[in-house]
């Protein structure tokens, strides 16, 4: 069924902008969102709205937050020395699922990628290694790919001098595997197992 209006094209074409949605799946969404009632709607038009107006950086770790700090930040019962570093906000929630973690984050958002422009300076490390002066321990969750291995690289020898134990979570994970589609079985054994890198 093709497009018969341009406000139709225009949607999927959005649509189709957001990741790992195709052209197809933007088509269906945009009929489904057609479909739906007027109420539906703007309550969807408003969310989306507010996500983009109330929601910010957590000032301490960069998560995204109503509040800040953020929920885990403000928590007394987290452990402030024991840092996690990700890669993006969406990895904070997996690693939660598992229950046993007890220490904050830090999310570097993205990991050093030139080929994509994603350079040291677009990237939290210098806020990281601040927050290093007063860590015990500093375990690298990022995803096992080749540019998670240089940014652990990298910030290893930025904090080789630190008074730190820098440990990063089991190898666990198949290379090019991502975090967010890892059971909770495994990441939570990748945790536990965690090796220091020496």
């Amino acid at each position: 069924m093709q497009p018969t209006s341009l406000t139709i094209e225009k949607m999927i074409e959005i649509l189709s902008s957001l990741p790992t949605i195709g052209k197809k799946s933007a088509q269906r969404l945009t009929f489904f969102l057609l479909k739906q009632p007027e109420e539906f709607i703007q309550k969807f038009a408003d969310t989306l709205y507010d996500l983009k107006k109330k929601i910010k950086l957590c000032s301490i770790c960069y998560n995204f937050t109503e509040q800040d700090p953020c929920p885990i930040c403000s928590n007394s019962r987290r452990l402030r020395d024991l840092i996690c570093v990700v890669e993006q906000p969406d990895d904070v929630p997996i690693i939660e699922k598992t229950n046993e973690y007890k220490g904050v984050y830090h999310i570097l958002h993205g990991t050093i990628d030139h080929f994509e422009g994603n350079s040291i300076n677009n990237l939290k490390i210098p806020e990281l290694v601040e927050r290093a002066k007063s860590a015990k321990e500093i375990i690298f969750a990022l995803n096992p790919s080749v540019e998670g291995e240089v940014t652990i690289h990298y910030i290893v020898n930025l904090l080789r001098n630190y008074p730190i134990k820098l440990t990063r979570i089991a190898r666990g994970l198949p290379i090019g595997s991502e975090i967010q589609f890892v059971d909770d079985a495994t990441l939570l054994n990748a945790i536990e197992n965690r090796t220091e890198i020496k």
